[in-house]
């Protein structure tokens, strides 16, 4: 199941490279979705927004101890798709699904890709699915909307054999996004305050009857309209809302976009954490593609 999730990811992206190389040879102009479409903006209806994102989280220190400790390293690929319904292009529907493979006992951050399954070292498979919407709640501002996403957990257990997975709990989370271009289309700004409530038996989850809030902010500049460079800055805080466990992380980063065609981007990321309590101190690495047809 594990590898036919990533061919099918990959297939799918070949498919919209190789329908949009077609529709350039026959005429039609490109355009640029990345300084178009950022997360604030929704897809109009009929329109099809496909992401597959991949996070790769790996670190050798955290602030439960101090120095270098065994490697752990937490990949996530998440699937996203919508599409655009009603009129004027507030409202879009739609679901998530999130992948996981982890590994600990200082293993090779590359690990997560062998998938080898369960053990004392490794575990991996599809995690979470989510019904999704997205929103304009105020038909003026257009460029401020909503994500509200309801995560359904498919872990049996949180941690086995000293391998955690992911959360076994059910979540809600809201999205909040905003972005402003600035005059001369070369600069922009884009801003999310992701809020999520985690409720469940809190023996099964360290995250159950939490609400974690991360702010973030992206400045981006645009050398061209198909490319841009970003910097980034995040903050997570999880406030104990009866799991006795507290948490927070700042991470700072940087990133590329680039828009292959008409119809796909492709996206760069990197982050490190710089401080925090209750948590790793390790680095990210983001790779994703964003089809919009």
């Amino acid at each position: 199941m594990q590898r036919n999730f990533f061919l099918s990811g990959l297939l799918l992206a070949t498919t919209i490279v190789f329908a949009q190389d077609d529709a350039n040879d026959e005429g039609s102009s490109p355009q640029s979705n990345i300084q178009q479409y950022t997360p604030s903006k929704l897809i109009g209806k009929g329109q099809i927004d496909i992401k597959w994102f991949n996070n790769l989280y790996t670190q050798t220190e955290s602030t439960f101890s101090d120095g270098k400790e065994p490697r752990q390293t937490f990949f996530t690929s998440t699937l996203e798709a919508y599409t655009g319904v009603g009129e004027n292009k507030r409202w879009n529907v739609g679901a998530i699904f999130e992948f996981r493979s982890n590994v600990v006992g200082d293993r090779d951050a590359l690990d997560v890709f062998k998938f080898d399954g369960e053990g004392s070292t490794a575990r991996s498979g599809l995690t979470s699915i989510a019904p999704s919407v997205k929103f304009v709640p105020f038909r003026s501002i257009s460029n401020f909307s909503i994500q509200s996403s309801f995560f359904i957990p498919l872990v049996d257990n949180e941690t086995e054999n000293g391998v955690f997975l992911d959360q076994k709990g059910y979540i809600w989370q809201n999205r909040f996004f905003y972005d402003y271009t600035f005059p001369g289309n070369k600069w922009q700004l884009f801003s999310e305050l992701n809020s999520e409530l985690s409720f469940g038996d809190k023996e099964e989850s360290f995250a159950n009857n939490s609400l974690n809030l991360t702010p973030g902010v992206f400045l981006s500049y645009f050398p061209s309209s198909k490319f841009t460079i970003l910097a980034l800055a995040q903050h997570s805080q999880r406030l104990d809302l009866g799991n006795d466990f507290a948490q927070d992380f700042t991470a700072l980063g940087g990133g590329a976009k680039y828009q292959l065609t008409n119809a796909l981007n492709l996206e760069a990321l990197y982050t490190n954490f710089v401080r925090g309590s209750n948590t790793g101190l390790g680095q990210t690495f983001n790779l994703g593609l964003r089809a919009i047809f």
